[in-house]
């Protein structure tokens, strides 16, 4: 795509559109599911959606890859007690989807894993089922998480990080 028009389509986009993109019933089901499952294991999922990129990435030509691991810092999803943070990362301007995975986990978890859930999130996406998408993305990282991580009786999931989505 031609980087000027990438950027007048990134820079049309605000956080507005993020929140327009998912209502405020879906954000708040999709924090009730977040919630829950952390209720089963000691991973962290982060939900993070954005608009479009920053300027400072859009003029570099980064891809929306670079953005999500950015994101993964800045939200602090390294920063769990056992190494098991995940953020789900949706970029609207690009229609992109990513995942990035913490140390604990991608120790355990085959690498050809992660794209093979993306492609499962793509068509609800595509579809414009941002609410479905991002259901079954926490859903599937909830499996993985509770088959490797699981909670043993009795013990609880400190909730590290908010349950809420970041719409930026």
């Amino acid at each position: 795509m031609n980087r000027f028009v990438r950027i007048l389509k990134h820079r049309w986009l605000d956080e507005a559109d993020a929140a327009r993109a998912l209502g405020t019933d879906a954000l708040q089901r999709l924090e009730q599911r977040v919630a829950a499952s952390e209720r089963r294991h000691s991973g962290e999922i982060r939900l993070c959606v954005e608009a479009g990129l920053p300027l400072s990435y859009l003029w570099r030509g980064a891809a929306p890859r670079q953005r999500a691991i950015t994101m993964f810092g800045k939200l602090r999803v390294w920063d769990t007690e056992h190494n098991n943070g995940v953020l789900i990362y949706l970029l609207l301007a690009d229609h992109a989807i990513e995942i990035v995975a913490d140390r604990g986990l991608t120790r355990v978890v085959p690498p050809e894993t992660w794209p093979q859930l993306v492609a499962g999130m793509r068509d609800a996406f595509r579809a414009g089922r941002f609410e479905e998408g991002l259901a079954q993305a926490v859903d599937a990282v909830d499996g993985l998480l509770s088959a490797h991580f699981p909670l043993a009786a009795g013990q609880g999931n400190p909730n590290e990080l908010p349950d809420r989505a970041d719409l930026r």
